[in-house]
Formats: structure tokens, sequence, C-alpha cells
């Protein structure tokens, strides 16, 4: 199709999301079941515009979940600005560990059970389907860096560990399917895939963010440079902490989710903020007269009125969303989605459905992921409700697009490869309909029920 009347198409799906968003919440849509709707009609089934064969296209789909994914996590390190040691990490650490892991182990017995998959393709199913995905699921996030909701705080912080957590179930996987080395016994998959890749990945993405953070803070103070947290840097962070964890060996998702977090800590602490203590909403200054007159007063010795003003807003004020605006990565964070949506439900044409992923389906959503997650947060300070919720909003999505794509670059064959399409698919897309459905009632329901609780 001539390039003009794709920018006709694009312009008019991207103002039709923007004008329909509150008619689509009371007809209890999402935006992502418009996408795959739209995505659909413009794929094969449709008019043929779109023909993402992810036998064919499989590097170019890989690139784009991968792209997707990391702004995605960086966009939910930016909006968790509680410190790694508080003990409200606890719930999304056990349901990303823990509860993933039971997931991984649930999926592959049903894998060989029920879809009489081998063991190496029932795992790497497990290591496909078991993350929850951090772009489809900003309906349950937490709404910005002041949101103190456990529910919410769970579910993102989930969310931004459990992509890179699946890496070494997917290299185990593969290794059982001859397409990896896990050494003697697995002592190279354990050293290098698990201890190495996660805890390099978080350490690499630590350091290179509290690098940078302290960059933009010398610069300031030092040459009184009005430095601050633009979209330039934000790219550019994303690409050095996923690059030298690559580089390293590591996990890339891991290290732009913990350069995030570094980032955001580094931008708070110069600014003087503090977290509340659990269960408030909001942040206290914590500014010293002293660091007030500094960082307002337009002085040789201090900062632009204008950069302390973005100081004192709070850290990534830009970047991510605040109140009714919504920042840089945001929007990129958005437009990510629509893209890789749009090609999964492009992609539908060549998947075959088929009883036995009904089946998965069920066995995943209704079995495997509230028993995960009831193990997972077992003796955690959390109410029924907040239980219930954490254990439906297992959205599967965009990361499972990637490590499906990842899976078959590294030469999975084509028979398996077009079962674990079909299955993958199918899952994602029951995912994006029944929680996008779900996610409005089910969460206003919630807050009505804490309002009560709270005596509002």
């Amino acid at each position: 199709m001539p390039f003009v009347y794709w920018l006709l198409l694009i312009g008019a799906l991207l103002i039709w999301v923007s004008l329909s968003k509150a008619s689509l919440t009371r007809l209890l849509l999402s935006t992502s079941m418009l996408y795959l709707a739209v995505g659909y009609g413009l794929g094969p089934a449709g008019w043929a515009i779109l023909s993402p064969d992810p036998l064919v296209y499989t590097v170019t789909l890989e690139r784009v979940a991968e792209v997707a994914v990391l702004i995605s996590l960086f966009s939910i390190g930016l909006k968790l600005s509680i410190p790694l040691k508080d003990k409200r990490w606890r719930l999304p650490i056990c349901l990303a560990l823990v509860s993933m892991t039971i997931t991984v182990l649930l999926t592959a017995a049903i894998g060989i059970a029920v879809l009489g998959l081998s063991l190496g393709a029932a795992v790497l199913l497990g290591a496909i389907l078991a993350p929850t995905d951090p772009v489809l699921a900003s309906r349950v996030q937490v709404q910005g860096t002041d949101d103190r909701d456990r529910l919410r705080f769970s579910l993102t912080g989930e969310g931004g560990l459990n992509d890179g957590a699946a890496f070494p179930f997917a290299m185990l996987g593969l290794g059982l399917l001859g397409l990896h080395d896990l050494g003697i016994f697995g002592w190279r998959w354990l050293v290098v895939d698990v201890l190495w890749a996660l805890i390099g990945g978080l350490v690499i993405g630590a350091i290179t963010g509290t690098a940078i953070g302290r960059l933009v803070t010398f610069l300031r103070h030092r040459y009184r440079a009005e430095v601050g947290l633009d979209e330039f840097l934000a790219l550019g962070l994303i690409a050095l902490a996923y690059g030298f964890a690559v580089l390293s060996h590591t996990n890339g998702f891991l290290s732009v989710f913990a350069a995030a977090l570094a980032l955001q800590r580094m931008e708070r602490r110069d600014a003087g903020v503090t977290p509340p203590p659990d269960g408030q909403a909001g942040f206290t200054t914590g500014l010293s007269t002293e660091r007030t007159t500094e960082l307002t007063t337009e002085h040789p010795a201090g900062l632009t009125a204008a950069l302390a003003a973005d100081l004192a807003a709070g850290p990534s004020h830009r970047w991510v969303h605040e109140g009714s605006g919504a920042g840089f990565i945001e929007q990129m964070e958005r437009i990510a989605e629509m893209v890789v949506v749009l090609l999964v439900g492009a992609m539908l044409w060549y998947s075959h459905l088929h009883a036995k992923a009904i089946w998965l389906v069920l066995l995943l959503l209704l079995v495997a992921r509230p028993l995960s997650v009831w193990f997972g947060i077992l003796g955690a300070r959390v109410s029924n409700d907040q239980r219930l919720l954490i254990s439906w909003f297992g959205i599967r999505g965009i990361g499972s697009i990637y490590y499906l794509m990842y899976a078959i670059n590294q030469g999975v064959p084509d028979s398996m490869a077009e079962e674990l399409i079909s299955l993958t698919l199918t899952v994602v897309t029951v995912s994006i309909v029944v929680h996008g459905i779900s996610v409005t009632p089910l969460m206003k329901l919630y807050a009505r029920r804490k309002a009560r609780q709270h005596g509002f």
C-alpha cells in the first residue's frame, strides 16, 4: 500500500482512539480491544493490508515487541518511587519470583498432560505465558508516583520484574529442546542464565541509572546547567542500560527497570522528596528553607525557576502520567501498545484455534494464576478483595509475544513454532478481551469498597 495511504489510515486511527476513549470506557471496552479488532480487519482475514506472518517476520516482530516492553518497563520504574528496602516491595517480588515460577510449572504440566507437548516445549510455553504484561495492564497500574494503593503497586511491580524473571525459564525450555547449552547437570543454566543474568541485570541497571542521575545533579549544581529529565535522556538511558546488560550477557529487561528506579530515586533525593508512610497518598517535599530558596531563586549559585519547578513537582513528572496530563514515556508506551496489538490482531489469521487451546486458556487464567498467587503471597497483609483481583489480573500480552518470537528465532522447529504461535495468540487475545471488559467495573467496585472501609 502506498505510503500516503498508510498516513491516512494511521492518522484516522489515532484520532478515532483519542476521541472515543470515554465512549469505550462506558461500553466496557479498552483501546487494546479496538486495536485488536482493527488489526484483524487489516490482516489477511480482512483487507490484507498487514501480513505479519510470524514464521517469516520473526526478527522484526521480536524487535518491535522488545522495544515496546523496554519502554513500558522504564515507565513503570519511574512510577514506583518506594525504595527497594521498603517492606511494600515484598508483594511484587513474591509475585514476580515465586508466583511466576509456580505458573511456569503449572503451565508446563498443562502442556504435557492436556496438550501432549514434550517437556522442553511445555517449559518453553510456560515461560512464554508466565509473565504478566506491563503494557496492557496500564489501567491497573499505579497512576503516578504518589499512588500508594497496595493492589496497584503489587501488579505494577510484578509487571516490571517478571518480564525479566521469565528469561531463565525460556532458556531452560530451549535447553531441553537442544537449542541452548545448559551445562552438565544444568550448572551453566543456574550460574549464567539465572544468577548472573538476574543479579547482573539489576546491578548494571542500578549503576547506570544512578550514574546518569548523579551526572544530572552535578551539572545542575556545579555548573548551574539547566539540565532536566528530557526525552533524549530517557531514551538514552534505556539504550545504555539495555546495551550494557546485553553485552554483559545479563538480563536487559531487568536492567532497564532497575535504571528507571535508580534514576527516579536520585531525582527525588536531589529534590528532597520523601515517600509517605504505607497507606498514605502524596509526598512531602522535605525541603529545608535554605534548600527551597536555592531551588526557587534565580541566583548564580542556584538553579533557574523553571528547573526548580520541575524538581518541586516531583521527579520524572514530564515523562509519566501525573494528574490529567501524560508525559513523553507514557505517550511512547501507548504508541508501542497500538503497534504491537495491531500486529497481534493481524497475526490471528495465521493461528489455528483448536479445543485444547481453550482448555489452556481456562486452566491458565482460572486455575494456574489463582493458585500461583495464593502460594506466592501466602501470609502477606492483603485484603480478600486485593487477593482476588491480583489473582484475576494476570494479563498476558506483549511480553508473551516477545518471548514467542525470541524462541522461534532460536531455532524452534516449524511444527512446534506453529503450535506455540496458535496457543500464545489465543491466550493473549482472550486476555485482552476478558480483562479489558472486566477491568473498569472491577476497579470501580474495588475503589467503592475501599472507600467504605475507610469511612469515605
